[in-house]
């Protein structure tokens, strides 16, 4: 199954912000340039999705200082513009922010990624596609509702299924319900980066790498 791009570029709620179609006030924008806002997000994603990974890292949803201006999940623009984000290249900065947006649980997933060496293999993903804010705060977080789990199934199935053979990692328990919800359990769960869970997160991470890589070669 072909990744459902359409229908994630689509896709309108009340309360939430598509990355990939809408525009925000901070985006940086020239006359032309293709690689800014919405356009640059979506052709941004479309390199990351641009292999066969062996494993799929899924969060809840995205955030205000990644996803939502960088449309790739843990990451933000500070990542970007220091080159850290493989097959994916920005020239300048994204934004108007006085400083690049630079979100904690990105820097740690990503810092993981390289040291494991394998930055070069792995996709990032949500289980809710799109941005979930607080009312009438956009540069705030907030679970998604259900209902929009529900509206958000299609995507999250079409991606999940681009990508099989790939092993499906929760990033989070939140992560890991959700998945369950919707019937597209995970391979295996681990602790979120955020709220002091870095070093479980890099700990369980190198273990998932290492059984892996014995799997394989067994």
């Amino acid at each position: 199954m072909a990744i459902p791009y359409e229908l994630l570029e689509s896709f309108h709620s009340p309360g939430v912000f598509n990355p990939w179609r809408d525009t925000d006030p901070l985006d940086r924008s020239d006359d032309g340039d293709d690689a800014l806002g919405p356009a640059g997000r979506r052709a941004r994603l479309r390199a990351h999705f641009s292999i066969k990974p062996r494993f799929v890292l899924l969060g809840e949803a995205p955030g205000y200082q990644g996803c939502h201006f960088s449309g790739i999940p843990f990451t933000n623009e500070k990542l970007l513009l220091a080159g850290a984000v493989p097959r994916v290249a920005v020239h300048g900065r994204l934004t108007n922010r006085s400083r690049p947006w630079c979100e904690p649980s990105a820097t740690v997933v990503w810092g993981a990624l390289h040291r494991l060496g394998i930055a070069e293999d792995t996709v990032l993903w949500n289980t809710f596609a799109w941005h979930p804010y607080k009312d009438g705060q956009p540069y705030s977080n907030r679970a998604p509702t259900r209902l929009e789990l529900e509206l958000g199934r299609t995507v999250l199935a079409g991606v999940l299924d681009s990508f099989q053979g790939a092993c499906v990692v929760a990033v989070g328990k939140v992560a890991e319900r959700t998945l369950g919800l919707l019937d597209r359990p995970a391979t295996t769960t681990l602790r979120h980066p955020s709220m002091g869970g870095a070093n479980e997160f890099r700990e369980g991470l190198a273990r998932l790498v290492r059984a892996h890589h014995h799997a394989v070669s067994a």
